[in-house]
């Protein structure tokens, strides 16, 4: 509760006005605090000095709690959520947050002002997806405020954990994608680069996750019913969106797109604060309005209500959801919305402050060396039509101009191999909702074309074919005129009238001696009878065949009625780009080798790889607080929390057992903490002293979460069989954790959810096993729940089927905390392996260079499943874990061909390598001396992981941007 003090005189916060400066209403001076511009006569570019830094904790830690709690009480009084008479912990959240946003807003609005000033060259991250998690921990991490904090509420009769906890998680993410570009903004504002985010702003978000007796429902996300204190709205920063329409020639020359659907693109910004520094760069969300003229009075008047609010809701519920369901045409059309909608308002932005900082001296040319836009994945590749047609049709620069200008400025990065998620649109759809982007995107198809052509050459017209279907733009669309007469198949030549009859006489007469002794006998009639008749069929066959004379056309040069027309964003991304990245090197080397191999074999240097990483500050600083004491007692300073290479020190400490004790003792409490989380979370009691095993993030096949749970009913079923004395001597007691949501229309996820759930309802209920083995499903997992449960995590699971995930972040997560992983050899787990050692990771399961060649074995009738996955599948038909029909699960395991069938995904292949592996972690576990020194080892070899490694390479390789100092 906010405890009462003597009344403040009521003061206006301060909030940035749209061009950056702070807008103070007249009003009587108030009792508060402000972080204070820090000076620095450091180069605009540079690297922060050690001194800058000490200098900003010096200014930072002189705020006094004292100050803060007066401040925190004057938001508590005068915020408009709440009435006077209430208090709660929520009232103190949100007056807590608004007290850290006059914080923020002084270095936010200086650091927005000064990259106007200097007009360095700024980075763009465009993303469907940020995933952030709860902002006042780590505001007031950041800014070093977290002792002063915790001491103001503590006076005012709060704890800083409980109100913290109040925070919603920001609804605008859903996995890895979102958490990736979270940790780079995180990286960008703490390592002084200047770059901003775009995204959408959604309502609702993707959904919340409950767990009932039929598995997982979804509900709307709540996040925004109590406001949103981390944001400003930015009424006057809006653009015009279009859809629909028609595109004509104007008498100027240019296109213009008109007619059609227009809404409101309306800017809402976010600060994101760096670590020890003044740089608070922007994420900019955007909500979706149209103006209050085309609410429809006379038809509300009239009682038709729907009809007067219909242009609204067409606007607004382009913002609503995160990837709502597109089963349907209605659903397609509006994700396609989504990702116009981003792409279209961001740039109009990153134009507009072009323009408005080059002044006078506008030069179009310069736009790439100001302006760097990076597509975190397929969404937002609309950037390449959108940025051509702003500068043809809009700027009025020439094609050549325009294109020159979008390649040299845009950036991919791929971050699935996943056939399905390489985002295909229906040609058709999007030729009705953008009609002009459609003609830009039908000339870059041709262009690219034309360059394959140019490349290859027209000699081996097969090898041409196939990098034409490989590599076009439009799939199932017809070939231009000129390019489609180079596959034209000549027919056979055709032979004169005289060599026909020549042939035909020949053909007609066994031999010369036979027509001598015809001609003899009296037969000539019957010789010249047969010729003639010979010459008339082969006149009557010769008169068929010109009719028909054109040569004839290969059929893949024409569109197949039968099959969709689309466009392929992932190849349009490519062509549009000057850069390709993936994500970790085994994943960079199958984009090269496999994915966009033809690609890759004419633009070499545009593919690089740039490896993942997470942000130290939040998924060990601030997450992690027991542990980072311990790293930074032995290090010798907090240094790694800036510079994650000094975490190498602790390797020289593995064997110390001061430190092994200290660790257990943090691993310990924060096991206790997730005791505490699945009791509030699912109300199941579990025992510290278990290993805590787990695999959090979103349920898919391919992820193989099923592999998983199938194990543990293994491990159940063989408990059963043996005496209490012999359960406890073979196994070590576990609590299996699952976390993660599966997509609403995902049918076989969505399986794999309630099976979890069915088997966490036997097994733990069962009093043979008791605290041997717990299985529990966390409902609605998000980074608040990641953040409890990965500190007091003891064994991560990543077994995806090897070559299919990009890198995983959450893997790089799990060992920064000293928890050990068991994996395939996918994504980043490579490289996670090679830098913990081999001997401090669980390995198993086939090689990625394998796959293709077990699923032609299995295709092939010759797979012959191990006798322990054939036994624990008859477990589960036996209805073990209750009544439900598990048949479509465990069918898609079995077979050789078929869609959810042929266990495409090698569950069964890899099963047994998993089972021993597992006996091998057990094993391991029994030792704590070791498994301590394996999970020390763990941190210690997770220094290339932060994403500021990641984002230092993405500055030099891609972006060509540099640290800017504020003064």
């Amino acid at each position: 509760m906010v405890t009462a003090s003597p009344p403040l005189p009521l003061a206006t916060a301060s909030r940035p006005l749209a061009g950056g400066a702070v807008g103070v209403a007249p009003t009587r001076r108030r009792r508060g605090f402000v972080v204070r511009s820090v000076a620095s006569d450091r180069e605009v570019r540079g690297s922060a000095s050690a001194s800058t830094d000490e200098e900003i904790s010096s200014v930072l830690s002189s705020i006094g709690s004292s100050a803060i709690a007066s401040n925190i009480t004057h938001h508590a009084e005068f915020t408009p959520l709440f009435s006077p008479e209430h208090s709660s912990p929520l009232k103190a959240y949100h007056a807590t947050a608004r007290s850290v946003f006059d914080a923020l807003i002084m270095n936010w609005n200086a650091t927005y002002d000064y990259y106007n000033k200097v007009n360095v060259k700024q980075a763009y991250y465009l993303s469907m997806e940020f995933l952030q998690g709860r902002a006042l921990t780590n505001a007031i991490g950041n800014l070093e405020l977290t002792g002063q904090y915790a001491e103001a509420l503590k006076q005012l009769g709060q704890d800083l954990e409980d109100v913290a906890s109040q925070e919603p998680d920001p609804a605008l993410g859903n996995g890895g994608l979102g958490r990736l570009a979270s940790c780079f903004l995180d990286s960008l504002a703490t390592l002084n680069y200047p770059a901003w985010g775009y995204g959408l702003r959604y309502r609702y978000g993707l959904f919340k996750q409950i767990i009932t007796k039929d598995g997982q429902e979804e509900v709307a996300e709540n996040w925004l019913e109590m406001g949103n204190p981390w944001e400003i709205v930015r009424n006057d920063v809006s653009y015009p969106v279009k859809f629909y329409g028609k595109v004509v020639e104007g008498t100027d020359g240019r296109k213009h797109w008109i007619g059609g659907e227009n809404i409101k693109a309306v800017a809402h910004d976010v600060p994101i604060p760096g670590y020890k520094t003044k740089t608070t760069n922007n994420l900019r969300l955007w909500s979706t309005t149209v103006p209050s003229q085309n609410f429809d009075l006379g038809a509300f008047n009239a009682g038709d209500h729907t009809k007067a609010n219909e242009a609204h809701l067409n606007a607004e519920k382009i913002c609503h959801v995160l990837y709502p369901g597109d089963e349907s045409s209605e659903g397609k059309v509006l994700r396609l919305k989504q990702q116009y909608t981003l792409c279209s308002a961001s740039l109009q932005d990153i134009i507009s402050r072009f323009e408005t900082r080059a002044g006078d001296s506008l030069n179009w040319e310069d736009f790439p060396s100001k302006v760097a836009v990076q597509m975190n994945d397929t969404h937002p590749t609309l950037c390449i039509p959108e940025l051509m047609r702003i500068l043809m049709d809009v700027k009025g620069l020439s094609w050549n101009q325009a294109w020159s200008i979008t390649e040299r400025t845009v950036a991919y990065t791929n971050h699935t191999v996943l056939p399905e998620a390489l985002e295909k649109w229906s040609l058709d759809i999007m030729q009705k909702l953008l009609p002009r982007h459609v003609e830009i995107i039908e000339r870059i198809d041709e262009e690219l074309m034309n360059c394959i052509i140019s490349k290859y050459g027209t000699a081996d017209i097969s090898l041409l074919k196939q990098k034409l279907q490989e590599m076009r733009i439009l799939d199932n669309v017809d070939l231009p005129a000129p390019i489609a007469k180079l596959f034209i198949k000549p027919k056979e030549k055709k032979e004169s009238p005289a060599e026909s009859e020549g042939k035909l006489l020949v053909k007609s007469l066994e031999s010369i001696a036979e027509v001598e002794e015809k001609i003899e006998s009296g037969e000539e009639d019957i010789i010249l009878s047969e010729t003639m008749e010979n010459k008339a069929e082969s006149e009557d066959v010769a008169d068929s065949e010109n009719e028909d004379s054109e040569d004839e056309l290969d059929p893949f040069v024409k569109y197949d009625p039968k099959l969709s027309r689309v466009v392929r964003m992932a190849n349009l991304s490519v062509v549009g780009g000057h850069s390709v990245n993936g994500v970790a090197e085994i994943h960079s080397e199958i984009v090269k080798q496999d994915v966009f191999n033809s690609f890759y074999e004419m633009w070499p240097t545009k593919f690089q790889n740039k490896t993942n990483g997470v942000t130290p500050r939040r998924w060990i600083r601030f997450c992690n607080p027991e542990l980072s004491t311990i790293i930074s007692k032995w290090i010798g300073s907090d240094d790694w929390i800036l510079n994650t290479d000094k975490l190498a020190g602790l390797k020289k400490f593995a064997d110390n057992e001061d430190l092994q004790s200290e660790w257990r003792t943090a691993k310990r409490n924060n096991k206790m903490k997730v005791v505490s989380l699945i009791r509030d979370k699912t109300g199941y009691v579990v025992s510290p002293d278990a290993m805590f095993d787990v695999q959090i993030k979103r349920i898919h096949e391919y992820k193989r979460q099923l592999l998983n749970i199938l194990g543990i009913v293994y491990r159940y079923k063989k408990m059963k069989e043996m005496s209490a004395e012999e359960r406890i001597k073979s196994f070590v007691p576990r609590v299996c954790i699952f976390g993660g949501k599966a997509f609403a229309t995902y049918v076989q996820a969505k399986r794999i959810v309630k099976f979890i759930t069915d088997v966490a309802a036997t097994v733990n209920y069962d009093p043979d096993i008791g605290d041997l083995l717990k299985v529990v499903f966390v409902p609605d997992y998000n980074v608040s729940v990641a953040e409890t449960l990965i500190p007091g995590s003891e064994l991560s699971q990543h077994i995806s089927t090897a070559g299919m995930e990009a890198s995983g972040t959450s893997n790089m997560k799990f060992a920064m905390n000293g928890c050990i992983l068991i994996g395939t050899l996918d994504g980043a787990n490579v490289e996670i392996r090679e830098e913990v050692g081999e001997e401090n990771f669980f390995l198993f399961g086939a090689h990625a260079p394998e796959i293709t060649g077990l699923r032609q074995e299995r295709a092939e009738g010759k797979f012959v499943p191990d006798p322990r996955f054939e036994e624990v599948k008859e477990y589960v038909r036996r209805g073990i874990f209750g009544a439900s029909n598990y048949d479509e699960l465990m069918g898609s395991l079995e077979g050789n061909e078929g869609y959810g069938r042929a266990d495409y995904f090698l569950v069964g292949k890899d099963f047994p390598s998993y089972i021993e592996c597992q006996e091998k972690v057990d094993e391991a576990y029994r030792d704590q001396k070791l498994w301590t020194r394996m999970s020390i080892l763990n941190t210690a070899g997770s220094p290339k992981f932060s994403s500021d490694r990641t984002i230092h390479e993405y500055a030099k390789d891609i972006w060509d941007i540099s640290p800017v100092i504020l003064p």
